[in-house]
């Protein structure tokens, strides 16, 4: 009886708790739109439309960041299912948009290039990417495998999709 009711008011906060998440990033979302615009704003007042929009566009990758998040959270709020496909998906976007920001910071800083370069960090960037990718690409082909494993099935046994 204690445990049957612990869980069920575990289960509530943690429910609460994701709401809340939730309500955060709709909120962050909100901010970095904003940012974005002001930025927008800036490098055309300032006549930087090249370096403005590639550093905007640093900014629209946080908004794909958090947009992901926003589709997990709804995913979990609706199914109770958290899928790692999203983390990975998260770490791919943020080493995107290093891999793009780097450059625009290069440009437009007053140090020398030798000074703020280095190819190692840039390497292992890039290195970090393409595993995650490959990362991702295995975890797509798992579950796109246990779909077809389910439906191949008899016909008699019921048929679950853990994804709906």
């Amino acid at each position: 009886m204690f445990e049957t009711t612990l869980i069920k008011a575990l289960t509530r906060f943690n429910r609460l708790l994701h709401v809340a998440l939730a309500v955060a990033l709709v909120v962050a979302s909100g901010m970095v739109i904003w940012q974005f615009s002001i930025e927008v704003r800036e490098s055309v007042l300032n006549n930087h439309l090249v370096t403005g929009f590639l550093q905007s566009l640093g900014t629209l990758f946080l908004v794909w960041t958090l947009s992901s998040l926003i589709s997990a959270e709804i995913g979990y709020l609706l199914r109770g299912v958290f899928h790692v496909r999203v983390f990975i998906e998260v770490a791919m976007i943020t080493l995107l948009r290093q891999i793009i920001t780097k450059p625009v910071l290069l440009a437009t800083s007053q140090k020398s290039t030798d000074d703020m370069f280095d190819p190692l960090q840039y390497g292992l960037i890039l290195a970090a990417l393409l595993v995650i990718g490959i990362l991702h690409w295995l975890v797509g082909n798992a579950s796109i495998a246990g779909r077809h494993q389910d439906t191949s099935l008899p016909a008699e046994a019921p048929v679950t999709n853990l994804d709906d």
